[in-house]
Formats: C-alpha cells, structure tokens, sequence
C-alpha cells in the first residue's frame, strides 16, 4: 500500500515539475521577446533553463539530503535522454537543421565540459587521491563555464537568419511574473516529492541511487524537454529542437551540478558512472559527426533512429550491469 502511495506522489510530482517548467518557459520566453532575441538564443538559454529547472530542483534536493548517487545519477543520466531518447525522437519526427554557429561552438563546448567534469570528479585516476568527489573549487569552476557560456550565446544573439520568434506571445507584466513565479513555486513542490518518495522506493526494494537517478528520475526530470523538443520538431523549428537539448546538457553540467556543489560540496560521485559518461560523450560527438554525413548541417531521420538504438542498447546495458 505504502509503495502505490509512493507511485501517486510521484506522479504527481511528476505534473507538477511539467507544468511548473511549462510556465517558467511561457514566461520567460515572453520576456526574452520584448528583446527580439533569436530562436536559437531561445532555445540555449530560456528554454534550456525551463527544461533544466526540475534537474536542478531535484539535485538540490538530493544534494542537501545527502543522496549524493541521485545528484549525479540524475544528470548523467538526462542527458544521456535528452541525446538519444529525445534528439532521437525530434529528428525521426522532422529532419533538424543545424546552424554553423551551433555546429562549431555550443556542440563542441558541450562536449568539451562534459570531458573536464569528467576530469574534476575522477580525483582518484588523475590526482592520486582516495576518493572521487566534487569539491566547492570544481563547483566554481562549473559555474565560471556556466557564465562563459551564457556571455557566447549573448554575443551571438543576433545571429543573420535566425529571429523568427513570432510564435512567442508577449503577455503584460503581471502575467508574465504569476507564471514564472508559478513556475517556481510548481518545481519546487514537484521536486521534493519525487525525490523523498523514489528514494523511499528504492529502500524498499534495495535498489541502488544510482540505478534510480539514471533511470525513473533521470527520464522524469527529462519529459520538459521532451515534450519541448518535439513540439518543435513537430512545428519544423529546428533551432528551438537543437538549441534546448544542447543548451540543457550544458546547463545540467555547469550551472545544475555546479550549483547543487556549491550548497552541498564535498559530493561523493561513484566512478562506476564514467561508463555512463562516456555515453554522454559519444551522444555529443555523434552530433557533431552527423553534420557531416548525408545532408551536411542536417540530423536527417536515418541518424536519428540511430541515436534510439543507441538509447535501447545502453538501457538493456544498464539493467544488465545494476
């Protein structure tokens, strides 16, 4: 009985993180409107924050309750979704096209802090010491790529080509503040009960953090930006579909964890996830390699059901070895 309660709950928090993301991108994006800023800005920085706020509610959560394996299980394992799962998706749905600005800087840079977290947290292979963790240094140095990567996108707002934002209403002042305030108050509340009651779960049946944060919390903390991405995909704005899922990945590794380090530091991470990190790594650098096969620019269906057996065969490995 204990255990359907638990299911309830997390549903529910489920929905509340939904629609809470929802309303903070609604908002926000209106705001980002009234400066005629481009899609793609959009969608490496609103949309991207939107879709990233549950990822970053649940790490604080987790981290400041000392599940340590959720926190990094967690991010891990969404963006391992938002590359394969949802990328996947999105481009079987309609053919995206990528900008070459995107193509030689956010995919790179996404790669590129995804492989130096991997070196701040392996302190035992590269430093020599007894444990890995994520210190208050590395957070700092997360969040100081974090503010590196919003000063890029800033700079490239107004990229040529790139600024049809009609679809994006501009709602009043008092609107626009309820919903992101809205927002707030919906992921908060949504965040809390998944965590409290999928760890409770996971007592229950002596499942690992680990196994749970890459699993049911990474693939609910990941539905914002797979209802986003497909929405997008499904109104052919393709800048919007590549701009939330690499914006995202870049936002759950600086500013997520960089921030869930910084009220939680030290972290323990478990070194058994540089498997999943590598995964990470290969999604990433599989979309950079896809800009130059077939229509060059372009993440055609052919790749995108390549990214999905991807997905499948990485979810029977997980389940294989945890």
């Amino acid at each position: 009985m204990d255990i359907i309660i638990n299911l309830v709950l997390i549903t529910v928090g489920f929905l509340l993180l939904i629609k809470g993301a929802d309303l903070l991108v609604v908002g926000a994006s209106s705001l980002a409107k009234r400066y005629n800023v481009s899609d793609i800005a959009i969608g490496l920085t609103v949309v991207a924050m939107g879709t990233s706020a549950p990822e970053l509610v649940v790490n604080i959560i987790s981290g400041t309750s000392g599940y340590n394996e959720v926190v990094f299980g967690n991010i891990i394992g969404s963006n391992i979704f938002n590359m394969f799962l949802i990328l996947g998706i999105a481009a079987v749905i309609y053919p995206l096209a990528v900008q070459k600005n995107t193509l030689w800087k956010e995919i790179p840079y996404s790669l590129v802090v995804t492989v130096i977290f991997f070196f701040l947290v392996n302190d035992v292979l590269f430093m020599g010491s007894e444990s890995n963790t994520l210190g208050l240094i590395d957070s700092i140095i997360l969040i100081v790529l974090f503010v590196v990567f919003l000063v890029q996108v800033f700079f490239g707002m107004k990229r040529s080509g790139d600024t049809d934002t009609d679809e994006i209403e501009i709602l009043n002042n008092p609107k626009t503040v309820a919903m992101i305030l809205g927002g707030i108050v919906g992921l908060a509340g949504g965040g809390k009960l998944i965590v409290d009651n999928a760890v409770e779960i996971a007592t229950i049946f002596g499942v690992s953090q680990k196994l749970i944060g890459l699993t049911i919390l990474a693939a609910g903390t990941s539905l914002p930006e797979l209802a986003t991405t497909a929405v997008a995909a499904f109104q052919k704005k393709p800048d919007l579909a590549i701009g939330n899922i690499v914006g995202s990945n870049i936002f759950n590794i600086l500013l997520v964890l960089g921030m869930t380090g910084l009220i939680s530091a030290p972290l323990d991470y478990p070194a058994v996830l540089n498997v999943d990190l590598y995964m990470v790594m290969i999604g990433t650098f599989m979309l950079f390699i896809f800009m130059f096969t077939f229509d060059k620019y372009k993440l055609d269906r052919a790749e995108g059901a390549l990214y999905l057996v991807g997905f499948v065969g990485y979810m029977v490995y997980l389940f294989t070895r945890l």
